[in-house]
């Protein structure tokens, strides 16, 4: 009898190329970044596509979650928290795909997003970067896209400067009225919460520029790619964001990095020292206002029982409370 061989395994090693790469930066949001990647596996997207998840040393577990339950996803491990820029450049510098997808880890992606994506950044090579239309968890569509922000619009938010009404034009023209979640148009600054790219289009702008933190990344990651290639907002593509989810469960970072990041974009975007000073001089003097002004919300919506509401309310004083007294000085070096 001819002598049988033991079974040897095959080994099917993966594609040296994917379609996609999805790239995640995660911090402290364990059941948010469990839901996101079921709907990316759990779900038909269309395409060949990887996950690469960068955990900015969770303390709830989210990397131990990852490793345990999505195999095929690439988990890097920082020791600290490195922030949302490196974390996505981190997570760029390892993925395989020929189009780069940056997720927020507070998503849920739809079946066959990342398919309609491809489909229309291959047809429409000259395009730089597609965003598609955000909706809250509670079926209302989210602000997707806006123009660049100025010294002005973000002067308006000055409690101290707001009731003049001497820059309301301008935050409105910022925040609220070229708004239209209907249709495909080029837009001037994507959302980050979900943006596809070729890598080379992103290699070609600088990638994320790291010394955001958290809070103005995708601003200029819309202006340096915008400088060369147009930016497409796609309506009828859709991604579900549970906005802010993540930016209140961490408010201490959070807040004060936003402040931050505004002054280190304008101060690329060309302001002037003269203009730059005045700007973060209102924003100090404003800052103990406001916190005052939203723990009285708080007291007052509490009594009034609404106690989400008060909640929130609070988050935001804390927020002010951190950015005052332990990052007045990093925000007047930035």
């Amino acid at each position: 009898m001819p002598k049988t061989l033991p079974a040897v395994p095959i080994v099917v090693s993966p594609p040296a190329v994917v379609d996609v790469s999805v790239c995640i930066a995660h911090w402290n949001c364990r059941e948010l970044l469990r839901r996101c990647l079921e709907s990316l596996y759990d779900q038909p997207q269309g395409v060949s596509f990887e996950v690469v998840v960068v955990d900015n040393a969770s303390a709830d577990g989210a990397a131990d979650m990852v490793a345990a339950e999505f195999h095929r996803v690439t988990l890097v491990r920082n020791r600290e928290n490195r922030g949302f820029s490196k974390a996505n450049n981190q997570a760029a510098a390892l993925a395989r795909g020929r189009y780069l997808f940056f997720l927020n880890n507070d998503t849920v992606v739809p079946p066959d997003t990342l398919r309609k994506f491809l489909e229309f950044a291959e047809a429409n090579p000259s395009v730089g970067m597609v965003g598609p239309r955000l909706r809250g968890g509670d079926g209302t569509a989210q602000i997707s896209y806006r123009r660049r922000p100025t010294l002005g619009a973000l002067l308006h938010r000055v409690s101290l400067l707001r009731w003049t009404g001497l820059f309301r034009r301008a935050y409105y023209d910022y925040r609220r009225d070229t708004f239209d979640p209907e249709g495909v148009r080029p837009v001037e600054v994507l959302m980050g919460a979900a943006v596809f790219l070729p890598r080379a289009v992103f290699e070609d702008s600088g990638r994320w520029d790291e010394q955001y933190r958290f809070g103005g990344e995708d601003i200029d990651l819309s202006t340096q790619v915008g400088r060369r290639r147009e930016l497409v907002y796609v309506g009828d593509v859709e991604v579900v964001h549970y906005g802010r989810v993540s930016s209140r469960k961490n408010i201490g970072f959070s807040a004060p990095n936003v402040a931050i990041g505004y002054v280190h974009y304008f101060r690329k975007a060309g302001a002037t020292p003269t203009a730059l000073a005045v700007y973060k001089l209102f924003v100090t003097a404003d800052a103990p206002v406001q916190c005052l002004a939203k723990c009285a919300q708080a007291a007052t919506r509490l009594l009034r029982g609404r106690t989400d509401k008060a909640r929130k309310s609070w988050l935001a004083a804390r927020g002010l409370w951190h950015f005052m007294t332990r990052e007045l000085v990093r925000f007047w070096r930035a």
